[in-house]
């Protein structure tokens, strides 16, 4: 298997090559400047180095990998609308460069371009899957904005929701490039379900760089989720564990109209330490973790293969960007 960085170099190449029309610009500029923003790449590398460690020809994965990516930013796109996010990946978002209907359309074109690209695989099994996803990811997407008008949200409910928004498109990016490749059905169902649980560590680590991590590096404003009384692993957690003055500080901080942004992200966070939560995700995410790595030692693939799997998925799971 290749190094990561070869898999991203040629990602990035191809990303690079995608012919936009040249009109209407206002519709195809948002879309290649979005693409050009850079990120991870983590799900397009992952499809590539599955179709290798499968035994497959990365070069037929490609417009595979390609869907896949452009479908995950298209995702972003609309994302950033309803966050009303103004920075993604330390850049201005598109509805914010451009407008909300800007970025509404030029995200559906995203979503038909990525279809066009995952059927060029010609692979029925790869589109039904891309189509399985999508709606799994939509469904999540409606789950996370049920859950901003609750205060009952359980844990359990939670991982179900990221789960269906984050970690099944890592699934289906792992299981795509062993279809590509002709792996048999258990070592595709495997690696889609080690991606399963590398996406529920990623994204629950996400939740703690929110409020710890490093802006520049992070790519986003730190305290986003706070202001936005996101209900994310440690605020439910914590809704969950508050109480008598714990509580009413809480509830201070979610209903508060005139706290400044200063205020509210540092009186959170004193809360989230002093109750313990971040630890408590920190445990979620190495049992997740450690799910994902059991099920990349079931796959049958060299050992050099499964190592290099499962450093990228310690990497994700314990990351400081």
């Amino acid at each position: 298997m290749k190094q990561f960085q070869d898999y991203l170099n040629t990602v990035n190449q191809a990303i690079a090559a995608i012919p936009y029309p040249d009109q209407p610009r206002r519709l195809y500029e948002p879309i290649a400047y979005h693409m050009a923003l850079g990120g991870k790449r983590v799900r397009p590398v992952l499809t590539l180095m599955a179709c290798d460690a499968m035994g497959g020809d990365t070069a037929t994965a490609i417009d595979a990998a390609l869907g896949i990516e452009m479908f995950h930013n298209f995702t972003l796109l609309h994302d950033d609308v309803m966050d009303n996010a103004d920075v993604r990946r330390g850049k201005t978002t598109v509805h914010r460069r451009w407008n909300a209907n800007t970025a509404i359309l030029s995200g559906d074109t995203m979503l038909t371009l990525a279809t066009q690209f995952i059927a060029r695989t010609s692979n029925q099994a790869v589109m039904d899957l891309f189509n399985k996803t999508a709606i799994e990811i939509y469904e999540g997407q409606q789950w996370d904005m049920d859950f901003e008008v609750r205060n009952d949200v359980t844990v359990e409910e939670y991982v179900n929701m990221i789960r269906l928004k984050t970690s099944v498109l890592l699934g289906c990016a792992l299981k795509t490039g062993a279809l590509v490749a002709g792996a048999g059905e258990k070592d595709a169902d495997t690696l889609y379900e080690a991606g399963v649980n590398m996406g529920l560590a990623f994204q629950l680590r996400d939740d703690v760089l929110d409020v710890w991590g490093d802006p520049v590096t992070f790519g986003k404003e730190i305290g986003g989720d706070i202001m936005n009384n996101k209900k994310t692993y440690l605020l439910i957690s914590t809704m969950q564990k508050a109480k008598g003055d714990d509580a009413d500080e809480l509830r201070h901080w979610l209903n508060d109209p005139y706290a400044t942004r200063d205020d509210k992200v540092a009186g959170v966070t004193a809360l989230y330490e002093r109750l313990g939560v971040r630890d408590m995700a920190e445990v979620a995410i190495a049992d997740y973790n450690d799910r994902a790595i059991a099920a990349f030692n079931k796959v049958a693939m060299s050992d050099e293969d499964k190592a290099a799997f499962i450093a990228l998925s310690n990497k994700l799971a314990g990351r400081s960007y």
